[in-house]
């Protein structure tokens, strides 16, 4: 084995035994908290009143440079696993500027009525002129009047709050005026992830979970897992992300493994999956209930 290959895995291995005592109390948190009854059950994301599908579609696998896995699906392809995941009750769709998917969520819910829908989008927009203008030009890709959850993207320092001020104050206006339903951030590092429970702005974070440490803020889950239990108990939303480690959670039985574990911990209220055919969609509801039905066993 190699020398990284044994980092690697030293690294897995230390983060599922760490996440051995969460999800040992797993049943006993999500009892508290209130259990799903299924894997589209409609879900409040903490104070904001925004209500949402428990698992949503994400459209930004390995996303950069105005593209992801889902865009290069190509329109119709993508459209059929959009309307496949609308058909089975997945109602909460998660698009980026970064990954080019506004258009393509467009077109692929025409004719959808707008109330039946979802949508979480982000913006890197640091002052107010540019979130101005990248709200306005979001919702025209989109062909909203509104977008539901609007995040800062990709937080990465401690001191993200007073690099972003003037996108806050837009944000919270646009609020005001009907533009956005909700605000809130995606957290790309455990420095910036630790300001979340304690800042106002915040009503909604989308944050990076599973049980074994992969593409998250932290190796550790319990560490990453504090910080949502304290992010759910100031009333904040909590969407979770990278529930597959970006696809490098693939077998069965580590699929169960982290559903049963973000499930359980009773602080994540919707989770988002990068869905990329039907399939998969089909798979990961059953397993999904799958989980909350032995859950529930164990409470």
């Amino acid at each position: 084995m190699s020398a990284l290959n044994r980092r690697d895995f030293l690294a897995a291995s230390a983060a599922a035994s760490a996440s051995a005592s969460l999800v040992a109390s797993s049943a006993k948190a999500a009892t508290r908290h209130g259990l799903p009854t299924s894997a589209t059950d409609t879900r409040t994301l903490g104070q904001s009143g925004v209500k949402v599908s428990l698992v949503g579609m994400g459209t930004g696998s390995v996303g950069s440079e105005q593209s992801s896995n889902q865009l290069r699906l190509g329109l119709k392809e993508f459209t059929r696993v959009v309307r496949h995941a609308l058909d089975h009750g997945v109602t909460l769709f998660d698009v980026a500027d970064q990954y080019g998917s506004h258009v393509f969520l467009r077109e692929a819910l025409k004719g959808v009525p707008r109330d039946k829908y979802q949508i979480q989008t982000k913006t890197h927009a640091r002052d107010e002129r540019i979130a101005k203008s990248h709200l306005e030009r979001y919702r025209l890709e989109l062909g909203v009047e509104y977008i539901d959850i609007m995040l800062l993207h990709c937080m990465t320092e401690g001191d993200w709050v007073a690099k972003h001020t003037g996108a806050m104050n837009y944000l919270r206006k646009a609020k005001e005026q009907g533009m956005i339903r909700t605000h809130g951030t995606s957290c790309h590092g455990m420095t910036s992830l630790r300001t979340i429970a304690k800042e106002p702005f915040v009503e909604v974070d989308l944050a990076r979970i599973n049980p074994f440490g992969l593409q998250m803020d932290d190796q550790n889950p319990d560490e990453v897992a504090s910080q949502l239990q304290e992010m759910h108990d100031a009333g904040k939303g909590v969407v979770g992300m990278k529930i597959l480690g970006e696809g490098q959670i693939k077998t069965p039985e580590k699929i169960d493994q982290s559903l049963s574990f973000v499930l359980g911990l009773g602080t994540v209220d919707a989770f988002i999956v990068g869905f990329e055919s039907t399939d998969q969609v089909d798979d990961l509801l059953k397993r999904v209930d799958g989980a909350i039905t032995g859950l529930k066993g164990k409470a």
